[in-house]
């Protein structure tokens, strides 16, 4: 692989190879639209697979030459690339994986901006209606295949982790791979990477063929998350809160190994759908799950959930350490559950629509000083809506530290404020306190310096 930047001339894979000249124009079209700059961005970030980088700015700083222009030509379009990484090519052709991968950003970036937002029939403020459209989207990447069993486990954890910890994921997607199942994951390094690159030795071992390491990203994350090579089907959904849904709609059985705002954002929303009397039969197998060294950081995390949720919250999932064998033999038994329980209620295996998400876990959540500090942090109200808006407070610390426009914000006015009840602080502050001593906030070696304060 190159260090120097290459121009190239790259045709897309994938369903991008058969398109009508409708298409083309609307593809050439958008490109060149307000969608040019953030379809820059994502392949960028794509671009840049296997690079471990959590700093979108300095990115975008080092490539600051890079150009992406969709040309249309006689056999569709061609995409053409100036100043692109290096490392994305080995003697001057694009690594097939990235070429994939930076066909599936143009495929749903398009698809969002030309088939979706905007339309008539596009219903972005209804439950049924966004996720109806986060249907689509996975349909249309071909993500969702009918003929699938519930065979998806959804692995999350933070990108900045230590060694062991890294190690241990490896371990528990390992143990995972051997029961022939399906990896899904935020698709970045870390935590992302560590279970798909255990499940794909042990797949190669079983002697299976065809396996999904799927990877779910939006653009305001994947520049500072870039997808790990293992990811053989990326999608890139529209916003955070549509990014989680799909989760949750695809996954069959979800694992969370340490990690810092982030992974305490996933949990607190999965927890908060949860937490819907709605779902209370519905089986959803739910580990939380480390190294030995990682004990104290799921105490901490179970002891923030009971304090805020209570203990409905904590019978959700369940704390497995150091047993990676016994965490794959766990999914295995909900999965088998979760079979029983779909066939039963004549659901999908593919997509879980009896699963009811209310609007709080839906609406986009803009991360503004206003909206931050306006947050209600507060055991006065219904236990979801704590959860969903202890899940913005983290959502727009994660913005803080790795969205551009963010931190320019951050930059500008100072860090956010977010405050509510005295007890429920302290236990934040001293929650985020330790993910920073943790180094968990940044990739080892970046000094941190925070998006936000805690007052009450």
């Amino acid at each position: 692989m190159s260090a120097e930047p290459i121009s190239a001339r790259i045709y897309p894979a994938g369903i991008l190879t058969l398109l009508s000249r409708m298409e083309v124009e609307r593809l050439h079209d958008a490109s060149r639209g307000a969608l040019g700059e953030l379809l820059r961005r994502c392949a960028l970030a794509v671009l840049n697979s296997g690079n471990e980088s959590d700093d979108a700015e300095e990115l975008m700083q080092l490539h600051r030459d890079f150009k992406i222009e969709v040309q249309q030509v006689n056999r569709g379009i061609r995409l053409e690339l100036s100043n692109a990484p290096g490392s994305a090519f080995v003697d001057g052709i694009m690594v097939q994986g990235i070429r994939e991968l930076l066909s599936a950003v143009l495929r749903d970036l398009v698809y969002f901006d030309t088939e979706i937002n905007g339309k008539p029939t596009t219903d972005l403020e209804s439950q049924e209606g966004i996720t109806n459209v986060v249907f689509e989207i996975l349909r249309n990447a071909k993500t969702l295949n009918p003929k699938r069993e519930p065979d998806v486990v959804v692995f999350w954890g933070g990108h900045a982790i230590e060694r062991l910890e890294y190690d241990y994921t490896k371990k528990v997607g390992y143990e995972t791979g051997l029961r022939k199942l399906n990896i899904c994951t935020g698709c970045g390094p870390g935590a992302m990477k560590g279970p798909m690159k255990g499940a794909a030795i042990a797949h190669s071992k079983q002697r299976v063929t065809g396996h999904s390491y799927i990877g779910i990203s939006e653009p305001g994350i994947i520049a500072a998350e870039s997808p790990n090579p293992i990811v053989n089907e990326l999608v890139i959904m529209p916003d955070i809160e549509k990014r989680l849904e799909a989760f949750v709609r695809i996954g069959h059985g979800f694992v969370v190994f340490p990690g810092g705002v982030g992974t305490a954002e996933e949990i607190l929303y999965l927890l908060g759908v949860l937490l819907n009397p709605a779902n209370e039969e519905m089986p959803f197998p739910f580990v939380l799950t480390g190294p030995a060294e990682s004990a104290a950081y799921f105490e901490q995390i179970d002891a923030f959930i009971g304090l805020t949720l209570g203990e409905e919250a904590q019978s959700k999932y369940e704390i497995i350490i150091n047993e990676p064998e016994k965490v794959a033999q766990t999914m295995m038994s909900g999965l088998l559950r979760v079979r029983s329980y779909r066939k039963k209620h004549k659901d999908a295996y593919y997509f879980n629509w009896l699963l009811q998400i209310q609007p709080e876990f839906q609406q986009p959540f803009d991360p503004s000083h206003e909206n931050m500090a306006s947050l209600h942090l507060h055991r006065d109200q219904p236990k979801h809506l704590l959860a969903a808006n202890l899940r913005r407070a983290f959502s727009g610390i994660v913005a803080g530290n790795v969205k551009p426009e963010t931190i320019i914000s951050v930059r500008q006015h100072g860090p956010f404020e977010i405050n509510g009840e005295t007890e429920i602080m302290q236990a934040l502050d001293d929650l985020l306190t330790s993910f920073i001593k943790q180094n968990r906030m940044k990739l080892p070696g970046k000094t941190y310096s925070p998006c936000y304060r805690v007052v009450s």
